[in-house]
């Protein structure tokens, strides 16, 4: 298609630029709903009700450990055990004490 853009007015080329616009928004829109269809048909295939129910089934993801460990004048401050040790439980180790005395 051969259009001469140079001859067109500023309310023709904004009238292009408009549907230009609503017929790529309805392009990616299609190919959005084929993506997900598709998805969808591959969890089914694969056993899993919902296309969702396969995001969740992940491996891989861990889930929040639950706290083994509270301080003791603070206890909305706990450590799970993993990753690195809180401030708090280091200087308390620092100090002499156990993990022991703040397990819950």
């Amino acid at each position: 298609m051969d259009i001469n853009y140079n001859e067109l007015t500023l309310d023709q080329l904004k009238e292009i630029n408009r549907k230009s616009a609503a017929a790529i928004a309805d392009y990616e829109s299609r190919q959005k709903k084929q993506a997900i269809q598709k998805a969808t048909e591959i969890a089914r295939a694969a056993g899993f009700s919902s296309l969702e129910e396969m995001i969740a089934a992940q491996p891989g993801k861990r889930s929040p450990g639950e706290a083994r460990y509270r301080h003791p004048e603070n206890p909305a401050m706990t450590w799970t055990g993993r990753g690195r040790k809180p401030g708090w439980i280091v200087e308390a180790l620092a100090a002499g004490k156990s993990l022991d005395d703040f397990a819950i």
